[in-house]
């Protein structure tokens, strides 16, 4: 372990962050191991990738056969199977209205930024309108459509021109008195600025999470995605879910959008899509992906012919063993603990989430909902001293979110959130 912080402190950049102080050399479904040997529950899932659990038997399989065929080939000097084959998948798989497109590349961040460049070819516009507190990626046009600045963006700038940012209806910040008066407000808002401040003839597109994911799992009320939606038809305007964290039944649907009846021009998938091999694609409607140029979007690796051979496997898997149902009893259990630890608690704001995408808000009191950093990040710690590896996100760093793989067996997520409450007691 000493040898290894060594190596980090010398040749990895600070700028790269690290939640977690250990060394894992090996995984099993919902298991992690150190370097020491000790075993530590997985609720992180290497942030919501690994969602068919560590070294699953299956991809490793799906995996080495075609390691045995083509490593590599570029999808843009010859066609090759795997690439084409998810293709096809994730057109079936994806519940949008109509034909539909996919172009595959290596990241969530590549997804989301050449969805904002294809609306911006295709439509001749050039805003792109997204949400505070929503995360996009790291390169230079998803970290402008990204709506924090702090760690994100520091020392950065000038970023990607012309993408403004909106509220997003985190109803449990804002000063309303329910759901729909959350939403009345954020609708006015974006109506504003789709016209007065900016025009419809201005706007390429709207990105938005259908959950909101690093901002600490926001649902938003049933109705705004689809009223939002309706606002981008009204105007010409393209919609882009961006599902990278929220998509592969980790809300108990396949993609998150399905539960509010959402029905985007474009969506964005990349972490669970391959189970951690370096995959993402943008699922668009055809009469918008045909139109993009021959030659403008693509790259050297995108929809590696390994990473798609295992990406089709991980849709198989799902399928047969109806993981989205799976999400969404794991997620009841989830709900159930966390309503009897949020009656408990005076620190827990909220808890909030769809599916196995569960999280809980810490605050100072429930009365100020002031935000509880410092607690956040003892309840982490403490939670690791016994076995359990949890995320932290949100607006302001206090929300603990639930990343366990969907194959997690229903005795180890109890255990889990016996030691997340046990975590939290120590910590108060």
């Amino acid at each position: 372990m000493e040898q290894m912080d060594n190596l980090r402190k010398k040749f990895v950049s600070p700028g790269v962050p690290l939640e977690h102080p250990l060394v894992i050399v090996r995984g099993e479904n919902e298991f992690l191991y150190d370097d020491t040997g000790k075993r530590y529950l997985d609720f992180t899932s290497g942030i919501g990738v690994t969602a068919l659990g560590h070294a699953n038997p299956e991809l490793i399989k799906a995996a080495d056969e075609q390691l045995h065929k083509l490593w590599h080939v570029c999808v843009h000097v010859t066609s090759y199977p795997s690439y084409l084959e998810l293709a096809m998948r994730l057109s079936e798989n994806v519940k949008m209205s109509g034909e539909k497109m996919v172009a595959l590349f290596n990241s969530g961040a590549e997804a989301t930024e050449n969805a904002a460049k294809i609306s911006r070819q295709v439509s001749g516009k050039t805003y792109i309108i997204s949400f505070i507190g929503g995360f996009h990626g790291r390169t230079s046009l998803a970290l402008s459509m990204t709506g924090k600045y702090i760690p994100y963006k520091i020392g950065f700038e000038p970023l990607t021109p012309n993408v403004v940012h909106i509220p997003f209806p985190y109803c449990y910040r804002l000063p309303v008195k329910d759901e729909d008066e959350c939403v009345d407000i954020v609708m006015s808002i974006a109506e504003q600025v789709v016209n007065v401040s900016l025009s419809s003839q201005a706007i390429a597109a709207m990105i938005v999470e259908p959950i909101q994911g690093e901002g600490g799992f926001v649902v938003p009320p049933k109705r705004f995605l689809k009223e939002l939606e309706s606002l981008a038809k009204k105007n010409g305007i393209y919609l882009i879910a961006d599902e990278v964290q929220t998509g592969y039944c980790r809300t108990g649907h396949f993609m998150a959008f399905e539960h509010f009846n959402m029905d985007p021009d474009m969506v964005t998938l990349g972490k669970a899509i391959a189970n951690g091999l370096p995959l993402s694609a943008v699922v668009g409607k055809k009469k918008i992906m045909e139109k993009v140029v021959s030659g403008s979007i693509g790259g050297t690796y995108g929809g590696n012919p390994i990473a798609a051979a295992v990406a089709i496997k991980v849709i198989e898997v799902i399928e047969r063993e109806k993981l989205c149902k799976r999400a969404e009893a794991l997620g009841k259990i989830i709900a159930e603990r966390f309503n009897e630890m949020e009656r408990k608690y005076e620190v827990i704001g909220e808890h909030r989430g769809l599916g196995i995408m569960r999280a809980i808000e810490l605050v100072k009191s429930k009365e100020s909902k002031e935000p509880n950093k410092k607690l956040t990040i003892r309840i982490i710690e403490e939670a690791r001293k016994r076995g359990l590896l949890l995320l932290k996100a949100g607006y302001y760093g206090n929300v603990i979110r639930l990343h366990p793989p969907l194959t997690i067996s229903e005795s180890s997520l109890i255990n889990g959130l016996e030691i997340l409450e046990e975590a939290l007691r120590a910590s108060l």
